[in-house]
């Protein structure tokens, strides 16, 4: 809409690639505007699987005993170095399945929320806080604006 107002040609940022569509000096312009409006849809599908994977409240507490280490067993000694919880206490933790703790620790890792580091047959998460953080103001940008 914003390029069809600029140049009076439809803003298709494929059409444009293509030289269809915004003849003249004003492609940089509707490129530009395509290019703003596919951050903003980047940024409300981010958004939305970091909402999906909050819906649930396993999910959700996964993520909060992962603040803080001491909510499991402490690693062993070979893995002492290493940052984030063994899957195999989060399934402890949350007395749920394998499957079900890969599925939503995928989830969780799918939406940016989790990172995951893979150490022989462990794989062990920890919280992605910047990603956590740029959610959550998103989030409360798009609700209180």
């Amino acid at each position: 809409m914003w390029g069809r107002q600029l140049c009076g040609y439809p803003s298709d940022a494929v059409l444009v690639l293509q030289g269809g569509a915004c003849p003249g000096p004003q492609v940089g312009v509707c490129l530009w505007l395509d290019s703003l409006r596919n951050i903003e849809i980047s940024r409300y599908m981010e958004m939305e699987k970091a909402l999906a994977a909050l819906n649930n409240p396993v999910r959700r507490q996964i993520l909060v005993w992962l603040k803080d280490r001491s909510n499991f067993p402490p690693a062993l000694e070979e893995h002492a170095d290493l940052d984030g919880v063994c899957v195999a206490y989060i399934r402890d933790k949350a007395a749920l399945s394998q499957s079900t703790i890969s599925n939503y620790m995928g989830i969780l890792k799918d939406a940016g929320l989790v990172k995951s580091d893979r150490h022989g047959q462990w794989t062990f998460y920890r919280r992605n806080e910047e990603a956590i953080q740029a959610m959550m103001d998103a989030f409360a940008q798009e609700i209180l604006k």
